[in-house]
């Protein structure tokens, strides 16, 4: 499960002490709403579902997708689905490949997600071996699957562009600048990457005054 929202607030609280102008961007905001999404395969499913699709979309294709494979998912259907199933619940071939790749790896014991490794980057390496799975979305589901506290999705570009807005740069950060940036938010990385999007989603409200 993701951060709980005492949790989550507490660590909002720690980065406003550690960089007062989290403390500023707080104030304009308010605290962000908890993420939590449910621990296992379905959810990084629901990840490849919605890859590069708007999120009205991804739910009307994972409920025909839940058609074909069951709700919960049940991954031998998933495996004995065929082509035409899968595209007629619209998928992709490529899609179809990644939703394999996953069953395929969680029913031959290589994916165990009750026993990720308790190392961030060691479980993302282990995410990122399913095909279609790549560092954002293993980052994703560690922090809001398993509300890890220091995950720090550095190249996800609405963060980068909040970030930079909060702590008043010149210029969106990129991906080495955030990871440099961040060190100093530690263990609160996860909490400074919500808050990020909550920032993102306030839109003019969010701008530095």
């Amino acid at each position: 499960m993701g951060l709980s929202e005492a949790e989550l607030r507490a660590s909002v609280d720690a980065l406003g002490v550690i960089e007062p102008r989290f403390a500023a961007a707080l104030a304009r905001v308010g605290y962000p709403p908890t993420r939590i999404r449910e621990r296992g395969h379905a959810t990084l499913m629901r990840t490849i579902v919605g890859q590069q699709v708007s999120v009205k979309a991804a739910d009307a294709m994972w409920r025909k997708l839940t058609e074909v494979i069951g709700d919960p998912v049940d991954l031998e259907r998933v495996l004995a689905a065929s082509d035409e199933d899968l595209r007629a619940a619209g998928m992709s071939r490529q899609k179809s490949s990644y939703l394999r790749s996953l069953a395929e790896e969680v029913t031959s014991g290589r994916l165990d997600f009750t026993h990720l490794s308790a190392d961030d980057e060691e479980a993302v390496a282990q995410l990122v071996r399913v095909k279609g799975i790549g560092r954002w979305s293993a980052e994703i589901y560690l922090l809001f699957a398993e509300g890890r506290p220091d995950i720090w999705p550095a190249g996800d570009l609405a963060v980068q562009i909040e970030i930079g807005r909060i702590l008043d740069l010149e210029s969106r950060p990129g991906e080495k600048l955030m990871r440099e940036l961040a060190e100093l938010w530690r263990p609160h990385r996860g909490a400074a990457a919500i808050f990020a999007w909550h920032h993102y989603g306030a839109g003019a409200a969010a701008a530095p005054v």
